[in-house]
């Protein structure tokens, strides 16, 4: 088997960052932050930029119906656009499609053996496009890192088309798994195999098993896209997950893809969150 054809990709990029340069430079990105960035306009922003999410193995039909019908409530409430998704299980795609109302929010499924990965290409081909049938406008499934830390970089690649051509023209998001990678070269590397192969946007975590996302990690994805999209001309999105609770923490990331990425990056077909919590928490903020 011949990667020689990825490190060729690889090399077209700049060289990944140290984790003491990285480091360094979120800080620089994020210092002063949330004094410049706490308004009601960038709360608003990032609001519509979040992908509610119920990822729970006790998930009910009535517990996903409750989650849609906060949403229908809540659209237009405290001057706020509605979210940007509502993300489920695979079976629920279908019960929270039914229940929304609420305009121009999409339904999002993970699929392809969420969260590890690890079964057979033709379920996780077989899982999206259910998935995809059932309702879901948008498919979020996690690259096979055990492929990766084997250098199996042929069968990622593939794997990652097969699936992406299932979503029949769902937007495709590809978990890198961030907290398992570490590296600032290991996440360079996955999200240019996730891009190469079809990634409509690329997401950090699964809040499952392992770490979620950190700023760190967020920038490199970040500095990595943009050069893509220098090589390419092709724009692909960025989703954080994993963690985000508060006001502070989506701000700090919000701000970085603003300045590596560019305010363009800044809305909904480009920017995600994935949380829960957070609508809470930016409610409250602008109550205050």
């Amino acid at each position: 088997m011949d990667d020689n054809k990825y490190y060729k990709v690889f090399q077209k990029f700049e060289p990944a960052d140290s984790e003491q340069v990285v480091s360094r430079k979120v800080q620089e990105v994020t210092d002063n932050a949330l004094e410049k960035k706490i308004t009601p306009e960038v709360l608003a922003s990032i609001y519509g930029c979040i992908d509610l999410t119920t990822l729970n193995s006790h998930d009910t039909k009535e517990t996903v119906r409750q989650m849609v019908e906060k949403v229908n409530q809540s659209e237009g409430t405290l001057n706020l656009p509605n979210v940007a998704a509502i993300c489920v299980y695979p079976v629920f795609v279908e019960t929270a499609k039914q229940a929304l109302l609420a305009k121009g929010v999409k339904i999002a499924s993970v699929a392809a053996g969420f969260p590890s990965s690890q079964t057979f290409t033709e379920i996780k081909i077989a899982e999206t496009a259910m998935a995809v049938m059932a309702g879901a406008d948008e498919i979020d499934i996690v690259l096979n890192l055990g492929h990766f830390f084997e250098g199996a970089y042929e069968e990622i690649a593939d794997e990652i088309a097969e699936i992406k051509d299932s979503c029949r023209g769902a937007t495709f998001k590809v978990i890198l798994e961030t907290g398992a990678l570490l590296t600032a070269e290991n996440i360079q590397r996955a999200a240019i195999l996730a891009m190469y192969s079809g990634a409509d946007f690329i997401k950090t975590s699964t809040g499952k098993g392992y770490p979620g996302a950190t700023p760190e990690a967020f920038y490199v994805i970040c500095k990595t896209v943009k050069q893509y999209h220098a090589l390419t001309g092709n724009k692909v999105g960025v989703k954080v997950s994993g963690g985000i609770r508060t006001t502070e923490e989506a701000i700090r990331y919000y701000t970085i893809a603003g300045h590596v990425l560019g305010k363009e990056w800044l809305n909904k077909d480009l920017f995600r969150i994935g949380a829960s919590s957070l609508i809470a928490d930016i409610e409250r903020d602008l109550l205050i």
